[in-house]
């Protein structure tokens, strides 16, 4: 059911991959604001409180659908599963903006280029040079590959669908709360840290086999320790080596100069560069789903 699942959900977004914006994610970042408005009281309970409001009662509904349908039928809880993971994955639709912002570097159209990122990501993108946009946009083409594929697809062959709504609610939270106060903010990132303690380093291994193994395994080694974040820390670190691109290069934002440190090794970042981030990252995709098809075989085989 879990292979079945996947192929099928792949084979539809390819077909018909999601439009930004996502009706269902503005929906959902509306829904988390009210939560920090109403609840942010300075207080790490007051974070847990809310977390757990933006993602147990999803997690709760999600699962108990799913019972639901599949004793319905198991055609029902396949489609089920299939409908969620299309929602909650959406990596497609990321990989095709940073093809088309790699295909804009290319032609050296700058200004699209760095309007794109900027749509994609947010900030200041004005100044960036076409190694920075290029960087950047590696950057978020592993963050995504992660934060919608790979974990997603950890917790769902774990949980189920009531696991992929759990990772990805769980990634959101920790990104639309790191405004509001310390407390309640660290409550969501904490909470995200152990759920995705696992997922990446799973990550950074699949970017590790589906590239060079050995620079992957180094930078993972040695570069997570400067980067803010620990666990995209690695998936970043593993995926640079892997690919053999330097990132994390200081940026210009506005006539300042951001200090931020260098990871990965090999080449300046550039738009050839991120179609083979893409490219990497699908294969590692495909070791996923020859693992799933083993486990499957064997599975019939007893």
């Amino acid at each position: 059911m879990i292979f079945f699942s996947l192929l099928i959900t792949l084979a539809l977004e390819h077909y018909r991959p999601l439009k930004q914006p996502l009706p269902h994610y503005v929906t959902y970042a509306q829904y988390a604001r009210l939560l920090q408005d109403k609840l942010d009281g300075g207080e790490s309970f007051h974070g847990m409180l809310a977390w757990s409001a933006g993602v147990l009662p999803f997690v709760l509904v999600v699962w108990l659908l799913e019972t639901w349908l599949s004793g319905l039928g198991s055609l029902l809880g396949l489609a089920w599963s299939i409908g969620v993971l299309y929602f909650t994955m959406g990596f497609r639709y990321y990989s095709l903006i940073a093809e088309e912002i790699a295909d804009k570097l290319r032609s050296g159209n700058l200004t699209e280029a760095r309007q794109m990122l900027e749509n994609w990501r947010g900030g200041e993108t004005t100044d960036f040079s076409e190694h920075e946009i290029a960087a950047l946009t590696i950057e978020q083409v592993f963050s995504h590959s992660h934060r919608q594929m790979f974990g997603v697809l950890f917790w769902f062959v774990l949980l189920g669908p009531a696991g992929a709504v759990l990772f990805r609610l769980s990634s959101i939270l920790s990104r639309r709360w790191t405004e509001a106060s310390p407390a309640f903010s660290q409550a969501s990132a904490s909470a995200f840290h152990f759920i995705n303690w696992l997922p990446a380093r799973l990550t950074g291994l699949t970017y590790a086999v589906a590239g060079n193994f050995e620079d992957a395994m180094y930078c993972w080694r040695t570069q997570p320790h400067a980067w803010p974040e620990p666990e995209e820390s690695i998936v970043l670190a593993a995926g640079a080596g892997a690919t053999g691109v330097k990132l994390g290069l200081p940026l210009n934002v506005g006539g300042q100069w951001i200090a931020r440190a260098e990871i990965g090794l090999g080449d300046e970042p550039d738009a050839d560069q991120i179609d083979s981030t893409v490219s990497m990252v699908w294969r590692g995709l495909v070791v996923w789903l020859v693992i799933g098809l083993l486990v499957l075989v064997a599975s019939w085989a007893t």
